[in-house]
């Protein structure tokens, strides 16, 4: 598995698969033909059933401004490496292509080419959530030390700043309200929700609070926002949310916190390493469900679970979104995606509390699940998988704005 880094991405929303990744490759593209008079890119599958939705459009102009770009979408061609694929052309002032370059965008604002090498084992060399454990029980340590172990030091000083960036998301969504960008004019909720919480009982103040910071940073997200993927864009408001609520109700620190986010960041991994965290790949399952058991992971751990009972919390998270499509309303990152956030986020809770309850022992483990969720993705049609064309995103009828 790779390094933490390649997980916790920082960068603008609304989709690290359809927003960061198709960025980052027409930045590199840009760079090494910097030449060219002007650019053609080629969406297809996912990437052009949703693009404009997700504003991939948008990202890819300003990566090549104030150079011309011709955007073709082709959602009705699904490559058949991944759904999200792009064709990068350069073209002379004659409109010949002078170089072209085919590459996908694979999850969580990750890029490959096809046939190209996968780097998976350049820092972790255990790649199974069992391994992990044994190896914990074998050391008397924790997985936030597996990570320390692999990555050095250095990893602190990033995940520190992903919590940084994580924490402004929340206070930006706590304190802005109006309508999100985009033909849906959804109100923002983040402020209402929080400021309710002051007059409820402490049974829904968890509720209230858990909801309003989720939809804090899945609205910031969703205007185009600073975030940090967990491990996408799509689901950024989960794990953030479950980590302020714990800190603020169980005093934790900010060293407890950064721990968290290393034993929430193992789990990402190997979600990712073993399935996918795409929705276009695996649909929502992918994302929020992914988003919910490296939550319930952390929750757990701040709460002094021992690791099998992290991994508890960890499987159920998965194990309880297994089928989950993803079929955004009009192609935005807002109808279901931002509620799904906040009922993640309270899940994960009640994933980590029901794990300690327990002694950790279970009959599912969270590699079963894993591979579960994979040959679940597999099997969705591909209407459920980030294409706008089957679910909530053909049932539901746009009503008119309020004027």
């Amino acid at each position: 598995m790779r390094s933490l880094t390649q997980l916790y991405r920082i960068g603008v929303g609304p989709s690290a698969s359809h927003t960061l990744g198709p960025r980052r490759a027409a930045d590199a593209f840009k760079a090494r033909q910097s030449e060219a008079d002007s650019y053609r890119v080629t969406l297809y599958g996912s990437l052009a059933a949703t693009g404009k939705g997700h504003l991939t459009d948008v990202a890819l102009r300003e990566a090549f401004a104030p150079v011309e770009i011709e955007i073709i979408w082709k959602p009705d061609k699904v490559l058949s490496f991944h759904p999200n694929g792009m064709d990068f052309e350069a073209l002379d002032k004659s409109g010949n292509v002078i170089n072209r370059w085919r590459v996908f965008s694979i999850g969580g604002g990750a890029l490959r080419e096809e046939g190209q090498d996968d780097p998976r084992e350049t820092v972790y060399g255990l790649s199974t959530m069992e391994e992990i454990i044994q190896w914990t029980e074998n050391t008397s340590k924790t997985i936030w030390q597996y990570v320390e172990e692999r990555e050095g030091d250095a990893i602190w000083a990033h995940l520190k700043e992903v919590w940084d960036v994580m924490q402004a998301a929340i206070e930006r969504g706590l304190n802005t309200v109006g309508p999100l960008p985009g033909i849906l004019r959804l109100p923002r909720k983040a402020q209402s929700y929080y400021s309710k919480t002051k007059w409820c009982s402490s049974q829904l103040k968890r509720s209230g609070l858990l909801s309003a910071y989720a939809l804090a940073v899945s609205e910031e997200n969703a205007a185009g926002g600073v975030v940090a993927t967990a491990p996408t864009c799509g689901s950024c408001g989960v794990l953030p949310s479950v980590l302020r609520y714990v800190k603020e109700i169980h005093k934790s620190s900010d060293t407890d916190v950064l721990q968290a986010l290393a034993t929430a960041g193992i789990v990402g991994n190997l979600a990712k390493h073993n399935a996918s965290i795409s929705g276009a790949e695996v649909g929502c399952q992918g994302e929020i469900g992914t988003a919910c058991a490296m939550a319930s992971a952390a929750a757990a751990q701040m709460m002094g679970g021992t690791p099998r009972q992290i991994e508890y919390a960890a499987e159920m998270g998965i194990e309880h979104h297994l089928g989950l499509t993803c079929d955004p309303v009009a192609g935005l990152v807002q109808i279901p995606c931002i509620e799904r956030n906040a009922f993640a986020a309270t899940r994960a809770l009640d994933c980590a509390e029901f794990a300690l309850l327990s002694d950790g022992i279970h009959r599912v483990s969270f590699d079963d699940a894993i591979l579960t969720m994979k040959q679940t993705g597999k099997d969705l049609r591909h209407m459920y998988r980030e294409t706008s064309a089957g679910g909530l995103a053909v049932t539901y009828r746009l009503q008119p704005p309020l004027v």
